[in-house]
């Protein structure tokens, strides 16, 4: 059986966008089925790690078409400021305003034409049995609808984040006229796919109120972050952020309680590190000044999948972040399960209610704190320390082994398999 996938994202491309198909394309013929992948040919990555260009199988066949990206036309995409600042890429207000309301659904839109007429002809002459889209850049879904009804194929559209609900879409200040035109692109695409995949339960709720068929297919981790190396903690009491953090994650009140904790407490202030890897926004390096924690926090930027994996597994607490915005209930961060494998406390701000708490109350793996609660937060931040005082700052977690990308995998294959009965 063989499957034709449709991603932007695809080696050497970093971050976590490229880490979901490339690890399905990496299992799925152990399952009996052959990816063919459909990606950029001259692409301009805003991250890129080449590492992860030997996880592609040696047998995959890789189909590349060229793309005008318009965006690269603009100061603030070129190649210089791209490579340093991805968090804070939609901050100009002019640039957002435009690529919210010219680019619809997303710049890629550019590439949908070209993408069409250079896949029908390879189908033409090589026949597949089910095609693949996955978004953001949602223009993926509108490359792989129109083949469909070119060939009346069998099509899966996942939607590893929200389109019209995607939590940064506030900042590309929409028009009316484009919030609608998106909202009619996203309703053809659900309504018009065989099958929509996506990461949260939450999602599925919210999908499942137009498509015929959701199903629901979480991030995960793979062998490399199991490895059995020694792993020698930090000797500081670590708090570490590992990965993307854009503003719209900044945590103000944990800056706060830190502030306060180190005011009324000087042997915490003494032990206490923030570590942060990865883009961060200047709006986080902002607030952290702002409370006076510059001396205790520790910035690095971005670095490989396997350095980041490092960091985890060393860290006391691992930070993770959900956006303070509405709907953020069905957001489950990639890094949420390589943090299950590292072993260590996570230390979450998030809706209590959603997708992530659920996970983690059955992961037993840490606690998810709303971003106001400053009280609740104090206290388990205390906790933490205090166990790192006495040497007993472990995490018992369980029920992991589900998360792991091969057996994700095979979730998948059966779903695939489903599109030919």
């Amino acid at each position: 059986m063989k499957v034709l996938i449709i991603t932007y994202y695809w080696p050497p491309a970093g971050g976590s966008g490229v880490q979901r198909w490339l690890k399905f394309v990496k299992y799925l013929q152990d399952f009996g089925i052959e990816p063919i992948v459909f990606t950029v040919d001259n692409p301009n990555y805003a991250k890129e790690d080449i590492s992860l260009l030997s996880e592609i199988p040696k047998n995959c066949i890789v189909l590349k078409n060229p793309i005008f990206e318009p965006t690269d036309l603009f100061f603030w995409k070129q190649k210089e400021l791209k490579k340093s600042d991805v968090s804070n890429s939609v901050n100009n207000g002019l640039m957002s305003f435009i690529r919210g309301n010219f680019f619809i659904p997303d710049p890629k839109i550019f590439w949908v034409h070209s993408s069409v007429k250079f896949l029908q002809n390879y189908l033409n002459n090589h026949p597949i049995d089910v095609i693949i889209s996955t978004g953001p850049p949602h223009s993926m879904h509108l490359i792989a609808m129109q083949l469909k009804k070119k060939n009346t194929l069998k099509w899966i559209a996942d939607f590893r984040d929200p389109w019209t609900d995607l939590y940064y879409n506030t900042v590309l200040k929409q028009l009316s006229f484009a919030k609608n035109k998106n909202k009619k692109l996203e309703k053809k695409v659900l309504e018009n796919a065989d099958c929509i995949l996506t990461v949260s339960n939450s999602l599925k709720k919210d999908f499942d109120k137009i498509a015929k068929r959701v199903e629901v297919i979480t991030n995960g981790f793979d062998s490399e972050v199991l490895q059995d190396e020694h792993v020698v903690l930090d000797s500081k009491f670590t708090i570490s952020h590992i990965g993307l953090l854009p503003k719209q994650s900044n945590p103000v009140s944990f800056f706060k309680v830190i502030k306060k904790l180190c005011d009324a407490n000087e042997a915490f202030k003494n032990d206490v590190q923030m570590l942060f890897v990865g883009d961060i926004s200047q709006k986080v390096r902002f607030e952290i000044e702002k409370n006076k924690l510059t001396e205790i926090a520790e910035f690095k930027e971005y670095v490989s999948h396997s350095e980041a994996i490092a960091y985890q597994k060393k860290s006391q607490v691992l930070l993770l972040l959900i956006p303070n915005v509405k709907n953020s209930a069905g957001i489950l961060t990639g890094k949420l399960f390589e943090y299950l494998t590292a072993k260590r406390p996570i230390l979450a701000l998030g809706p209590k209610n959603g997708d992530l708490s659920e996970i983690l109350q059955y992961t037993n793996a840490g606690v998810v704190i709303e971003h106001e609660d400053e009280e609740r937060l104090s206290t388990e931040i205390l906790r933490l320390y205090q166990q790192f005082k006495t040497g007993n700052l472990t995490v018992n977690s369980k029920n992991i082994k589900q998360f792991h990308r091969k057996k994700l995998t095979e979730k998948l294959s059966v779903i695939i398999k489903s599109m030919k009965s």
